[in-house]
């Protein structure tokens, strides 16, 4: 870490910016962070080499999703890995997401279904999922929407650089700048006056100054908007989840590293009254959609494909539960909501923990069933594959045949 931080010094503007970029963690999420440990994700998962977003991200939505269809029939039929953690789940499942936009065109629909709470009704299924919707989100607008990822490199460059003009500033003139930013000295002392306009010791107060607010904006300009291109929408189930992810995820602030999304999300919510211009949005979100609110899913859902068709890219249902016995019912209004909205939803991502387990899919690969076992280096053996969602009752019946209690 010294080395670099010599190094860095010595290194000027685009350079240095290139330097500090080749140490960054990987872009695609635009952040990182471990899998910690909760009530609700209290499952470690084994290590596998999962392949990495593809870096052209930055091109059209068409090219930047582009997939040929030989990887996805080699995928077809082939058994899911457990992913390594929280954000690879997250980044697995955007990947799963793009290439099936890819393959069936504009205006898809998806469902990815992430479930770590393993039975644990402390939290609702919105609380445990946050995080994951984070950084699924954030993920699935780098890898689709076109320019976004350029924006962010530029501002990664922009802070790298600022970074490290600043350390070179400071240590060639950290003395003169700090004599001249003092005000005043002790208690009771006059003010001391700065340095003259157009002197040099004024030039360098001024750079640094420059420099500084960089690194404040995480290299975003305050003074444009943050950003103008294609929107993603987020919508929540009511007016008070979207009003504390717009508090909690850091849209509002104006430095991009405490934005917990990308600056192309908005948020809305299922009920009320929709007033939002839709006409730029590429993807839309429906996070936790009850079915409490399955007819104002239906009516958002038809409007953006029907007023968007020729910019909206996909819809992806998060763990949606739009079918309950105390409001639709298991009859025939079940029945049809199922044929109609939810039947049709390609089942993108799937991960659910079990207590003994774990339950995974990645499209287009297959279902599969793992069991923890101490003796493998992984800690999980792979007990079942299946080509579709396997029931509640069938998952536990494979995990007692594969343990002999039962016959098969």
């Amino acid at each position: 870490a010294a080395a670099t931080t010599s190094t860095m010094t010595r290194l000027s503007g685009t350079q240095a910016a290139a330097a500090a970029l080749l140490l960054l963690p990987s872009l695609t999420l635009g952040f990182t962070s471990s899998f910690v440990s909760s009530p609700r994700q209290s499952v470690s998962f084994p290590t596998h080499t999962t392949a990495s977003s593809s870096s052209g991200t930055t091109h059209a939505a068409s090219s930047a999703l582009s997939m040929s269809a030989s990887p996805i029939d080699a995928a077809i039929g082939q058994p899911t890995e457990l992913p390594d953690s929280l954000d690879d789940a997250a980044q697995i499942a955007a990947e799963s997401c793009a290439s099936f936009a890819a393959q069936s065109g504009p205006a898809s629909r998806c469902r990815v279904d992430f479930d770590t709470s393993i039975g644990d009704e402390t939290y609702t299924t919105l609380k445990s999922s946050t995080e994951f919707m984070q950084k699924f989100v954030s993920a699935l607008c780098y890898a689709t929407v076109p320019g976004l990822m350029d924006m962010r490199q530029k501002e990664m460059m922009a802070i790298a650089s600022a970074k490290a003009e600043l350390q070179a500033l400071m240590a060639e003139h950290g003395a003169l700048l700090a004599d001249n930013e003092e005000e005043s000295g002790a208690d009771g002392e006059e003010e001391k006056e700065g340095p003259e306009e157009g002197s040099p010791e004024a030039e360098l107060l001024a750079k640094k100054k420059e420099l500084m607010e960089i690194v404040a904006t995480g290299g975003r300009d305050p003074t444009k908007p943050a950003w103008t291109g294609p929107k993603v929408r987020v919508y929540f189930p009511d007016e008070g989840s979207a009003a504390l992810a717009r508090r909690d995820w850091g849209l509002n602030d104006p430095n991009p590293e405490k934005n917990l999304v990308p600056p192309c999300v908005e948020f809305s919510s299922c009920g009320g009254v929709q007033m939002q211009d839709i006409s730029d949005d590429m993807l839309i979100f429906f996070f936790c959609p009850r079915a409490s609110e399955a007819e104002s899913v239906e009516e958002i859902l038809y409007k953006h494909e029907a007023e968007g068709a020729d910019k909206l890219l996909l819809s992806v249902f998060v763990n949606p539960l739009l079918v309950d016995m105390g409001v639709t019912g298991f009859g025939m209004a079940g029945r049809m909501l199922r044929e109609r909205l939810i039947d049709p939803l390609q089942p993108t991502y799937y991960l659910r923990t079990l207590q003994w387990g774990a339950l995974t899919r990645v499209w287009p690969r297959q279902f599969t069933v793992w069991q923890e076992d101490e003796n493998e280096s992984d800690g999980y053996r792979l007990i079942k594959s299946m080509d579709r969602l396997p029931s509640n009752p069938e998952v536990e019946d494979i995990y007692d045949i594969e343990n002999g209690m039962m016959n098969d």
